[in-house]
């Protein structure tokens, strides 16, 4: 039990960061069915996932499916048809699940939403300046 109250104010931690450090592109975030949702200025949202059950389980998920079919996700679930990845088992999926790419996992999960939310900023950015 004090597992999941550990995880729930990690996922709080995430949530003020978010909000705080990343006003530009965040428009709320709420912990909600277990996870941290943090909704962005385009409408879409990214779901961070740290498992109660299995140490260091993480994922980061940017969903964009509704905006342009893609997806964006970190993530170190041990997939065996990723085992080639140097990275193994963390990866990234880069627009689709099926595209999969080494990530350097910084060594905790706030370095990792901070990386994240910055590659978000940026891809935002650039998806705004070029409209």
């Amino acid at each position: 039990m004090s597992e999941n109250i550990d995880i729930d104010e990690i996922l709080e931690r995430l949530r003020e960061l978010a909000i705080s450090s990343y006003p530009e592109i965040v428009i709320n975030a709420e912990i909600i069915y277990g996870k941290l949702r943090i909704y962005l200025i385009d409408d879409s949202f990214i779901d961070i996932w740290i498992s109660r059950r299995l140490p260091n389980r993480y994922a980061i998920h940017w969903e964009r499916r509704h905006i342009d079919g893609t997806i964006y996700r970190w993530d170190n679930t041990p997939h065996e048809s990723h085992r080639h990845i140097s990275t193994f088992p963390h990866h990234f999926h880069e627009k689709h699940d099926n595209i999969v790419k080494p990530y350097n996992y910084p060594g905790n999960i706030k370095k990792a939403v901070k990386e994240a939310l910055k590659y978000v900023k940026e891809k935002i950015e650039k998806q705004y300046h070029e409209n």
